[in-house]
C-alpha cells in the first residue's frame, strides 16, 4: 500500500510540475485543454506509472481528467472563461451573461428599477440611422451610453442612475459588454414585470471611446409640434414601421415621468407618492410596475387626471394609421405582447455589431455541466455518404446472416444461454476463491 501511495504521489507531483510549466509558457496564447496525453513523455521520464494506471486511478482521473475543461480566453483586452459547448465570442461570454441575468433579477426585486433599465436599453439602441452604413457611426446598441458626453444629452437625463445600478454587475462579469448588458437588463425588466419573453440575441460589440458616441438629437421628443410626423421621422430612420411604433410606445405602461428630468408630468400623484422606489413623478398607468396593455386603455379613456398623456401618446389614437394598432392593443393583450416582443428584439439588434456576426441566444446555450443538445442537421453535410453500390454490398452481407430491412436478426437463444452459464461459473469461481 505504501509503495502504491508513493507511486501515485510521485505521479501527481510530476503532473503538477508539468501543468505549471505549461501555464507559464502560455501567458500570451490560449491554454490547451489539460489531458493525460500532453504529459505522457514527461511522466515516462519521472515515474514508472503508465498511462493505463493513470486512467484507472479514480483520484488522478478526478483531478486531472475533468469532463469539461475551462479555457481561458483573451479578447478585446478582457479575460473570460468559456466551455467547449459555448459559442466562441469575442464580445460577451454566454455563461457570464447568464450570471448577469440572475443578478439583474435580484436587483429588480430590491430596487424596482424596471422602468429605468428599459429606458437605458432603448436609448442606447435608439440612435440607429439606417442611412449610415459604417459602424459605429450608424449608432445602435453599442454601449456608447456609458460615456459622460452621451449621458449629458437632454433625452438621457437621469440615466446615469441606471448606469450606477448596473456598474457592480459589469465589474463582476467583466466579459460581458456594456452593449449586451444594457439590452439584457432591458429585456429582463420587461419579462420580470409580467411582459412577454423577448427573443433576444447577444454578442454586441462595444465602442471603445467617447469620440464614437452619436451626436445629440437622434432620440424622440415628448412634445414636438407635429407628434405623428416626428415619431415617423425618428422610427422610420431606424427602419421601424407604424405597427412597431405603436407597439413600442406601449412600454410606457411601465414607469413615471419626472418634471425635473424631462420637463413633463406632475411632481407626484396618488399613484406615485408612496413609491415603490423613490416617490414622485407621474405615471402613465395605475400599476406602473406591471407590464400589460393598460397604457392603451387609459390613453383611450383619458378619464384620470393623475395619469400622464404626452402629445406623442395621444397621437396614437388621433392618427388613423396609428389608431388601427392602438385600438387593437387596447382590447387584445396577447396581440400587443406578440408585436411588442418582436419590435423590442428588433430595436435592440438593428445597428449593433455582433461577434459572432449572427449573434447567439442564451436559450441555445446548454446549462453548465449539461451536454450540448444534439441537432442532426449540424453534423450533416447534405451529401450522400454511401454510394448505391456500397449500400447493395452491405445489404447483401446483412441478408447473408438471415436479416433484412424489414426483419431484424433473430436472437441466438442457445448462444445466450451459454454466455449466461459462463458468466455464472466465473462469478461462482471468483466468490469461492
Amino acid at each position: 500500500m505504501t509503495d502504491r501511495l508513493s507511486t501515485t504521489t510521485a505521479a501527481m507531483v510530476s503532473l503538477s510540475a508539468a501543468a505549471a510549466t505549461a501555464t507559464n509558457s502560455a501567458a500570451t496564447r490560449l491554454l490547451p485543454s489539460v489531458t493525460v496525453s500532453a504529459f505522457t513523455t514527461r511522466l515516462s521520464s519521472r515515474t514508472s506509472l503508465s498511462l493505463t494506471s493513470l486512467r484507472s486511478s479514480p483520484l488522478i482521473s478526478r483531478l486531472f481528467l475533468p469532463q469539461e475543461t475551462s479555457v481561458r480566453r483573451f479578447s478585446s483586452g478582457r479575460i473570460g472563461y468559456s466551455t467547449a459547448s459555448s459559442p466562441k465570442c469575442a464580445a460577451s461570454d454566454p455563461e457570464q451573461l447568464k450570471g448577469a441575468r440572475e443578478d439583474i433579477k435580484e436587483l429588480l426585486k430590491s430596487t424596482f428599477c424596471h422602468p429605468i433599465l428599459v429606458r437605458l436599453g432603448w436609448h442606447d439602441a435608439g440612435t440607429y440611422n439606417k442611412n449610415i452604413e459604417e459602424w459605429p457611426q450608424r449608432g445602435g446598441a453599442n454601449g456608447s451610453l456609458r460615456f459622460e458626453i452621451e449621458l449629458k444629452h437632454g433625452a438621457n437625463a437621469g440615466l446615469v442612475n441606471a448606469l450606477k445600478l448596473l456598474q457592480p454587475i459589469k465589474e463582476k462579469y467583466s466579459s460581458v459588454t456594456y452593449a449586451d448588458l444594457f439590452q439584457l437588463a432591458s429585456a429582463t425588466a420587461i419579462e420580470d414585470a409580467g411582459g412577454p419573453k423577448i427573443p433576444m440575441k447577444y454578442g454586441r460589440v462595444d465602442v471603445s471611446e467617447p469620440e464614437q458616441c452619436p451626436e445629440e438629437g437622434r432620440l424622440p421628443d415628448a412634445g414636438p409640434p407635429s407628434p405623428a410626423s416626428h415619431l415617423r421621422d425618428v422610427f422610420n430612420r431606424m427602419g421601424l414601421d407604424d405597427k412597431e411604433i405603436v407597439a413600442l410606445s406601449g412600454a410606457h405602461t411601465l414607469g413615471r415621468s419626472r418634471p425635473d428630468r424631462s420637463g413633463w408630468g406632475k411632481p407626484e400623484t396618488k399613484y406615485t407618492k408612496d413609491g415603490p422606489g423613490a416617490p414622485g413623478g407621474q405615471s402613465w398607468t395605475v400599476q406602473w410596475l406591471k407590464f400589460d396593455n393598460s397604457y392603451f386603455k387609459d390613453i383611450k379613456e383619458k378619464k384620470d387626471e393623475d395619469l400622464l398623456v404626452l402629445p406623442t401618446d395621444a397621437v396614437l389614437f388621433d392618427d388613423p394609421a396609428f389608431k388601427e394598432y392602438a385600438e387593437k392593443y387596447a382590447v387584445d393583450r396577447d396581440a400587443f405582447f406578440k408585436d411588442y416582443a418582436e419590435a423590442h428584439a428588433k430595436l435592440s439588434s438593428i445597428g449593433a455589431k455582433f461577434d459572432p456576426p449572427e449573434g447567439f441566444s442564451l436559450d441555445d446555450i446548454p446549462a453548465k455541466g449539461q451536454p450540448e443538445k444534439f441537432v442532426a442537421a449540424k453534423y450533416s453535410t447534405g451529401k450522400t455518404e454511401l454510394s448505391d453500390s456500397m449500400k447493395q454490398k452491405i445489404r447483401a452481407e446483412y441478408e447473408g446472416f438471415g436479416g433484412s430491412p424489414d426483419k431484424p436478426l433473430q436472437s441466438n437463444y442457445f448462444l445466450n444461454i451459454i454466455i449466461v452459464i459462463a458468466v455464472l461459473a466465473f462469478v461462482t469461481s471468483f466468490v469461492m476463491n
